[in-house]
């Protein structure tokens, strides 16, 4: 194992996810911290809320990318050498769960960022790009029915744990199986002042174009 490479490219994976997209389209285009303005979170859906469409469209693709870079770290580790191929799937985790970490406590704006469920989704994509096809199917259908970002985010979670269970989509090493529900668990923490909301009624909803005015 080349141990400085795995270890420069951990420190790598957390600082990508780090990268405070919310924050400075905010303070580069519109003069404000999105911390300070809807629900207080450093995110693709409060920059929604906060910021409108556009805004809100990049910070998400953005936040994305940074969780599907940070795991693709590992196959550079892989292709360099510094790992093996039964390890891939352990660095894939470790690196995508760094760069949640980082999204979530990042270095660049005082340790205070996002939730983390669009850094989340790109992790994904790199690991198990079939199973979160099915989980953005569902995410999609939840929010056009409820129209809540929290239940929908949740809820695709859940998804993705429960999805393994299945034959069609049980992975290979089953330590990603479990990661599946420790992933759901910890997306149903996170939410807890949503959840919150929602059982009092006063979570916001998301609006629709087709709604009437």
């Amino acid at each position: 194992m080349n141990l400085p490479l795995v270890l420069g490219l951990l420190v790598a994976a957390y600082l990508i996810g780090s990268i405070p997209t919310a924050l400075w389209v905010g303070k580069a285009f519109f003069g404000l911290d999105i911390r300070e303005h809807g629900s207080g979170n450093s995110g693709a859906t409060n920059t929604f809320r906060v910021l409108g469409k556009k805004p809100g469209s990049f910070v998400m693709a953005v936040d994305v990318f940074k969780g599907w870079a940070a795991t693709s770290l590992a196959m550079l580790m892989l292709g360099q050498g510094a790992i093996l191929p039964a390890q891939l799937l352990y660095y894939q985790l470790a690196c995508g769960v760094l760069a949640v970490v980082g999204h979530i406590f990042p270095i660049w704006a005082g340790f205070r960022g996002g939730k983390g469920v669009a850094t989340v989704l790109g992790m994904m994509l790199a690991i198990a790009p079939a199973t979160v096809g099915v989980c953005i199917l569902v995410f999609i259908t939840v929010l056009l029915v409820s129209r809540y970002v929290s239940l929908s985010s949740m809820t695709a979670g859940l998804t993705f744990a429960l999805l393994q269970l299945l034959p069609a989509f049980r992975p290979a090493n089953s330590l990603l199986l479990w990661f599946g529900f420790v992933l759901a668990a910890l997306l149903i923490y996170t939410h807890r002042a949503n959840i919150g909301r929602l059982r009092a009624g006063t979570e916001s909803r998301v609006p629709m174009p087709w709604d009437k005015k």
